[in-house]
């Protein structure tokens, strides 16, 4: 070889040393773990990201694990985090701020402003950017529309106009046509956790026996007459909706996607109605974080940058089924529930009385005895007639009792604690 051909290879060599070179992105989560909803994120989500991401889906608990691991040690290796609200504050110590990332996204994307709330995580500073989101709504028979109360807007709906509308179709057509998820697999207790006491009493465990739980439970089972008797056998409300058993219900999306989806021109979706503390409801909020150290933050920023993107939004919902954080404009080729519901989500978490109730956070193996002490109260009140306060002592006994056990301190709605969240 000779000499110029060396000089060429060895500036050649240099200069290769001298580009950037741009490592891969661990990027961890808690969400979209199944193995077909892992794929539909490295095939479809990721597809036009242009650099070179490895996704992996992870349980809870490793999850936690591994953060912390990694932020005590000093060895961090993962650039983005994946996961609900809730996967998040145990972890909130290893995460950086993203108040400058934030901003800069909002430049050219709206987020819905209760999540960027959300996404605090009770501090001053954003812990987390929303990624997506999927919720409980509302859904109607057009043929209940004829009997909305006058002057009623379906997005703007109080429960006392819910009420005046169950009430009028009763008295016209001689059935309970409101219905809801109070079987034994059904939702029931998440639309009293999310949905009514936030809007009632501005709280899910520090109001439970309050006056205004008390003022609640009395509407609640006001209301209960003009409900099909047969919800405390429905799961899932997409099928007594389609058989016109019930003409509005309340359920999780994923459970009336079935009546919106074969017959759109049907029914229409539309948000919770709204209490007098606001309009409660219950986001299943993912969100995308970083954590403190991690070897390129810049690649971490883009990524989450790609992912929140309208467009990358409506990949998203059509490939998983997760909805969008940001204002984003629907194709037209989605199936029609789909897009009806998305309507709802954006009208109910958009709203500007909208009040976000969590998922319960930190219960462990205590969940499941958590949402019985709901159900159980409400089937004493409204099922079985019982005396209200009575009935709201014996239950608060048991939730204080739990909220002891696990230590869990309080969640949004309810007002930060101090160690266990109190029962007031």
């Amino acid at each position: 070889m000779s000499s110029t051909a060396r000089w060429f290879g060895v500036a050649a060599a240099g200069l290769l040393l001298a580009l950037p070179v741009r490592a891969e992105i661990l990027f961890m989560s808690t969400q979209l773990r199944p193995i077909e909803e892992a794929q539909k994120m490295r095939e479809v989500i990721l597809k036009d990201f242009p650099e070179e991401v490895t996704f992996v889906p992870e349980d809870g608990g490793p999850f936690i694990n591994r953060i912390q691991a990694e932020g005590q040690t000093g060895q961090v290796t993962v650039g983005v985090l994946g996961g609900l609200h809730g996967d998040f504050p145990p972890v909130l110590a290893y995460l950086a701020p993203l108040d400058a990332a934030l901003a800069k996204l909002s430049a050219d994307r709206q987020f819905i402003p209760s999540f960027v709330d959300l996404g605090k995580l009770g501090t001053d500073q954003q812990m987390y950017i929303p990624w997506m989101q999927a919720t409980y709504i509302m859904a109607a028979n057009r043929e209940a529309l004829a009997y909305l109360p006058e002057g009623a807007d379906l997005n703007r709906l109080t429960y006392d106009q819910l009420l005046a509308w169950a009430r009028a179709i009763t008295e016209a057509t001689g059935e309970r046509k409101l219905g809801f998820p109070a079987g034994p697999k059904g939702l029931m207790h998440r639309f009293l956790q999310g949905y009514l006491y936030p809007s009632f009493t501005g709280g899910v465990v520090r109001t439970f026996k309050s006056d205004d739980a008390r003022a609640m439970w009395a509407q609640f089972r006001e209301l209960w007459q003009y409900v099909n008797p047969r919800s405390t056998a429905y799961d899932f409300m997409q099928e007594p909706l389609l058989a016109g058993e019930v003409w509005i219900a309340f359920d999780h999306t994923a459970r009336l996607m079935n009546a919106l989806n074969s017959e759109p021109d049907r029914f229409v979706a539309f948000a919770a109605p709204a209490g007098p503390k606001g309009r409660g409801f219950m986001p299943v909020v993912a969100g995308l974080a970083v954590p403190k150290g991690t070897p390129d933050p810049e690649a971490s920023l883009r990524l989450i940058d790609y992912l929140t993107r309208p467009e990358v939004q409506v990949t998203t919902l059509r490939a998983v089924g997760f909805y969008p954080v940001v204002a984003a404009e629907l194709a037209e080729d989605l199936p029609a529930g789909v897009r009806l519901a998305a309507a709802a989500i954006d009208a109910q978490a958009g709203a500007p009385d909208a009040l976000p109730s969590l998922l319960p956070v930190g219960l462990g193996a205590k969940g499941g005895a958590f949402n019985k002490v709901y159900r159980d109260t409400f089937e004493r009140i409204v099922i079985r007639g019982q005396d209200i306060e009575e009935a709201l002592e014996i239950q608060a006994r048991r939730l204080a009792q739990i909220m002891e056990d696990t230590g869990a301190p309080c969640w949004a709605p309810d007002a930060p604690s101090d160690g266990p969240c109190p029962v007031e």
